[in-house]
């Protein structure tokens, strides 16, 4: 059972925005949406659900894109962590951050910077949810649909950090099913990937309507 410690529990906030955007054609992480940028809106959904720190995770600075993501992301108060690889995965800057993290961090909610659309409150619910039952997955679900973002207990730090990871992270949310938790939020947030022109496009014209 989860002590009186619970609400005092360490969580991390990590968010993806070391990719080239190739599909984008343009950095998703500086692309405005409702007022603010796509790492604006991130980083806010994840500190306002109780994430602190929050980390942005960016390419090498050789890249300009790179540099102005990192500078954007000091600006709204996050910490900046480099993923050197070359291949620039998303489990690569999922493993960069967690090793960057120290130990008093006891669980952390990802999500990449093209989901702009998630609400503090959803980040809130996993945050809730995890201090309660300390699950060692955490999942949002809007309409039994899972999205973004994704709470990892420090109980599986070790799996993500040094398995053979096909899939990336969800290879081990795939080895950890019959204990995840799933939260249902009201968020559809947590279903919108915005990773092509045309999801942009919709986007914009979901904001007019």
């Amino acid at each position: 059972m989860p002590d009186d410690t619970s609400q005092t529990l360490l969580i991390a906030g990590i968010v993806l925005a070391a990719g080239r955007s190739r599909r984008m054609g343009q950095p998703k992480a500086l692309l405005p949406a409702a007022g603010a940028s796509f790492l604006r809106h991130v980083i806010e959904a994840l500190r306002g659900g109780g994430c602190d720190p929050v980390l942005v995770v960016v390419a090498p600075p050789v890249r300009v894109e790179a540099r102005e993501i990192a500078r954007a992301a000091r600006d709204y108060g996050a910490e900046v962590v480099v993923n050197p690889s070359g291949e620039l995965e998303q489990i690569d800057s999922l493993r960069t951050a967690l090793h960057s993290l120290p130990d008093s961090v006891r669980a952390v909610v990802v999500t990449p910077v093209d989901f702009p659309l998630v609400r503090a409150e959803t980040t809130r619910a996993l945050v809730e949810a995890y201090r309660a039952r300390r699950a060692p997955i955490v999942l949002p679900a809007y309409r039994g649909v899972h999205g973004h973002p994704v709470l990892f207990a420090r109980d599986v730090f070790r799996e993500l950090l040094t398995g053979s990871l096909p899939e990336g992270a969800r290879s081990v949310v795939h080895a950890h099913r019959a204990e995840l938790e799933e939260v249902t939020v009201h968020d559809e947030g947590v279903l919108q990937d915005v990773d092509t022109p045309a999801d942009y496009r919709r986007l914009l014209e979901t904001e007019r309507t």
